[in-house]
C-alpha cells in the first residue's frame, strides 16, 4: 500500500484533489485535529476544497510504510495571513485496495500559535477551542460543498 499513499501524497503536492479522492474508498472515514471526523465524499471533498484554495503550499512527505506516513505542510493561513508549519504523522487502513481510514495527528495547540497568534497560545490547547474550530471547518466545509453543486 505504500505506492497508494505515496500517488496520495504527490497528488496532494501537485494540489490535485481528483486524484487524492480516487484513492479513497467511497466509504472512506478520515479524522484529524482540524476537521475532526468525516466520511465518504465529504472527506474527499475536504481535500477538494483545500486544494482549490492553496496559494502557497509546499508539502513534504517520508517515511511511508504499508499504513502510515510523516508528511508536513507550509502553508499560509488564509484568515490570518500567518505562516504555519504544520507536523503530521498518518495512519491508514486499507478495503478493495483503497484507503478506507485515514488519521491524521497533529500538534493542534502548535498549529493554532502559528495561525491565530496570541489567540491561538492561549485557547489553542483547549478542548473549547478544539469544538470551535470544527464547528467552523465543518461550516466552510457545508459552504464548499454547496457550491459544488
Amino acid at each position: 500500500m505504500e505506492a497508494l499513499i505515496t500517488k496520495f501524497y504527490t497528488a496532494f503536492q501537485n494540489l490535485d484533489a481528483e486524484t487524492m479522492a480516487s484513492c479513497y474508498h467511497p466509504n472512506v472515514e478520515f479524522e484529524d485535529p482540524g476537521f475532526g471526523k468525516l466520511k465518504g465524499t465529504h472527506a474527499s471533498n475536504m481535500w477538494r476544497m483545500l486544494c482549490r484554495n492553496s496559494t502557497d503550499l509546499k508539502l513534504t512527505f517520508d517515511s511511508i510504510t504499508d499504513n502510515s506516513a510523516h508528511w508536513e505542510a507550509i502553508y499560509t493561513f488564509s484568515q490570518t495571513g500567518r505562516k504555519v508549519h504544520n507536523i503530521i504523522d498518518a495512519k491508514f487502513e486499507f478495503k478493495d485496495g483503497l484507503i478506507s481510514k485515514h488519521t491524521d495527528d497533529f500538534n493542534l495547540h502548535s498549529w493554532a500559535k502559528q495561525a491565530l497568534g496570541f489567540k491561538g497560545l492561549v485557547l489553542g490547547g483547549t478542548s473549547f477551542f478544539k469544538k470551535k474550530l470544527h464547528l467552523q471547518t465543518g461550516k466552510l466545509l457545508a459552504k464548499f460543498e454547496r457550491k459544488m453543486k
